[in-house]
C-alpha cells in the first residue's frame, strides 16, 4: 500500500482542529484531519452555545482575550448569519454581587474594547421593558447588551466542509495509534491499518491534548485544567428571544437561554481528573435549578429538567486556584526539535478562527509554507444568504411542501447549501420518508454524504437536534432505518 504524504496531520475534530485545517487548506497545504469520534464529538457540541467577548473575563483583567473574542464575535456574525444570531441579554441587578457601578463600568469598556460593532450596545434596563423584566423577580434594575447565539456543533462541522471544499482530507471514525519522528517527517499509523506521512503534527485532540503528548513520548511544558460544566433544559422560563446572565453569590454567573422551545440554563465549573468524567450529577442539576429560580418568577425543581449535556473544557492551566478563574485563553506549544509538532492548549469556540490562523502561521515556516490569514473575511458555507428573516421567507416561498416550521429550521441550519440539497425536488414525495421529527431521508443523506455523519447520534444531536423531539419509538425506527441505509 502507497504511503500517503500530506504536509499537516491534524489529531482532532473539534473546533480547533476543524479550524486549523480550514485555514492550512485555504493556504494551499495538504491536510488530513483524523478523527476518532465524530465531528465536535465531545466538548465543541457541549458549550453554552454563545459567540461573546466573556463579559465576567473583564473581572479578571483578560482584556487581551476579551477584544480578540469581540472582533471575531463581529466576524462570525457575518461570516454564518444562518447559524449564528445577534441575542440580547438581560443582566439583573437583584442578588447582585459586585456594585452596580462596577457593572455598568465594565459594559462601558465590553462596548469600547468591541470596536465598531454591528450589534446594539449596552444600556440600562428600563421598567418599561416589558418582556425583559416581567420574568423576573426584581424589577427593572439591571442592564441590557449583546452577544450572539450559536449552533456550535454545526459551526465545527462547516470549518470541515470548508476545509475540504479547498482539498483537506477529513476522516472520523480513526485514530492516531502511534506516531514517531523519522528523518523529517512524521511516520504516523492509523487505526484503519493505514500508515500517512506528514511534515507537521498539529495535536488539536482538546481534553486529550496531554494524553496524546504522552504517547508520542513527550511532556508538555503548557499545562491543562479539566473543567467540567454541565448544563440543562427545562420547559420554556419566558417568552422572547433574549437571554439573562444571572449572577450567583458565589460570583458565579449563569446564563439563561432560549433553547429548541425550552430554556436552556448553564454552565458549571467542575474540576475533574479524565475527559471520560462529563456527566452531570445531581448536584449539578440542583445548583443550576437554584440559580435560576433566584431570578425567575417561574420556579422549578430537578424533577422539570428535560435534558442535559456536560463537556470538559481543556483549559490552559494559568495556576488559578478556582476553576471558574482559570483563563479561557489558548497557548500552542510548538516543539521544532525534529519534524514540527505544534499542541493546542485551552481556547474558546468565539476565537477559533483566529487561533487557527496563529497556529498555522506558527506551524507553516517550520515545513517550508509562506501563509497569509485567509478566513478573517471569509463567508462559511451556506452563509451567502443575507438577511436571515428574509431568507427563512424565501425558504418557505420556494419550498413551500417543506412547511413554514421545517422550512425555517433547515433554512437556520443549511443556509444557500440547501438549494443543493433540494435541487429537482418539487414535493413533499420527493424528500423521501419522513424519518419523524421533520427529517426526511433527503436531509439524512445529506448529513451522512456530505457531513460526516456515521451513526443516528451523530446526525440526530449533532447535525441537528431533531433527536430532542422525537419518541423512544421514533428514535428506535431511525436507528434501524440508519442501519438498513448505510450498513
Amino acid at each position: 500500500m502507497t504511503t500517503l504524504t500530506y504536509d499537516l496531520l491534524i489529531v482532532g475534530g473539534g473546533i480547533n482542529g476543524c479550524a486549523i485545517a480550514r485555514e492550512a487548506a485555504l493556504n494551499g497545504l495538504r491536510v488530513l484531519l483524523v478523527e476518532k469520534g465524530d465531528l465536535a464529538g465531545a466538548t465543541s457540541s457541549a458549550s453554552t452555545k454563545l459567540i461573546h467577548g466573556g463579559l465576567r473575563y473583564l473581572e479578571y483583567y483578560d482584556f487581551k482575550l476579551v477584544a480578540e473574542a469581540l472582533r471575531e464575535r463581529e466576524r462570525l456574525v457575518k461570516a454564518a448569519p444562518h447559524i449564528i444570531q445577534p441575542m440580547r441579554f438581560v443582566l439583573p441587578h437583584e442578588h447582585a454581587v459586585r456594585p452596580w457601578w462596577m457593572v455598568r463600568a465594565g459594559l462601558y469598556l465590553y462596548d469600547l474594547l468591541g470596536g465598531r460593532m454591528t450589534l446594539k450596545r449596552s444600556r440600562g434596563l428600563r421598567a418599561n421593558d416589558t418582556a425583559y423584566v416581567a420574568p423576573l423577580k426584581g424589577g427593572a434594575k439591571g442592564f441590557v447588551y449583546s452577544d450572539a447565539f450559536v449552533d456550535d456543533s454545526r459551526l465545527t462541522v462547516l470549518n470541515a466542509v470548508d476545509a475540504a471544499a479547498n482539498g483537506a482530507e477529513i476522516v472520523v471514525g480513526v485514530a492516531l495509534e502511534s506516531a514517531r519522528r523519522e528523518d523529517n517527517l512524521w511516520r504516523a499509523v492509523l487505526s484503519d491499518g493505514r500508515t500517512v506521512e506528514a511534515y507537521g503534527l498539529v495535536n488539536a485532540a482538546g481534553p486529550w491534548v496531554a494524553e496524546l503528548l504522552g504517547r508520542l513520548g513527550m511532556n508538555a511544558a503548557a499545562g491543562v485544567r479539566l473543567v467540567k460544566g454541565s448544563h440543562i433544559v427545562v420547559p420554556k422560563l419566558y417568552d422572547g428571544t433574549h437571554a439573562y446572565i444571572l449572577q450567583q453569590p458565589d460570583r458565579r454567573i449563569v446564563f439563561a437561554i432560549p433553547y429548541e422551545g425550552g430554556t436552556e440554563i448553564g454552565t458549571t465549573d467542575i474540576p475533574v481528573e479524565r475527559p471520560e468524567d462529563a456527566v452531570i450529577d445531581a448536584d449539578e442539576i440542583a445548583y443550576l435549578c437554584e440559580a435560576a429560580n433566584r431570578h425567575f418568577v417561574t420556579q422549578i425543581t430537578p424533577s422539570d429538567v428535560t435534558s442535559t449535556w456536560s463537556g470538559v473544557r481543556p483549559l490552559y492551566d494559568n495556576g488559578a486556584s478556582e476553576a471558574r478563574a482559570v483563563t479561557r485563553d489558548y497557548v500552542l506549544e510548538l516543539d521544532d526539535s525534529g519534524p514540527a509538532l505544534l499542541s493546542v492548549f485551552g481556547g474558546k469556540i468565539t476565537t477559533a478562527r483566529h487561533l487557527a490562523e496563529e497556529a498555522v502561521a506558527k506551524i507553516a515556516p517550520k515545513i517550508g509554507w509562506g501563509v497569509h490569514p485567509r478566513t478573517r473575511a471569509r463567508v462559511f458555507p451556506g452563509g451567502m444568504i443575507g438577511n436571515l428573516p428574509d431568507w427563512i421567507a424565501k425558504v418557505q416561498a420556494t419550498w413551500p411542501f417543506l412547511g413554514d416550521e421545517r422550512a425555517a429550521r433547515m433554512a437556520r441550519g443549511y443556509g444557500a447549501m440547501l438549494a443543493e440539497m433540494l435541487d429537482g425536488i418539487t414535493d413533499v414525495a420527493g424528500m423521501g420518508a419522513d424519518l419523524g421529527g421533520g427529517l426526511t431521508e433527503v436531509e439524512a443523506r445529506w448529513m451522512h454524504d456530505h457531513e460526516w455523519a456515521r451513526s443516528p447520534e451523530d446526525a440526530l444531536m449533532r447535525r441537528s437536534k431533531i433527536g430532542l423531539r422525537l419518541s423512544t419509538d421514533e428514535r428506535v425506527a431511525f436507528d434501524a432505518w440508519w442501519a438498513t441505509t448505510f450498513g
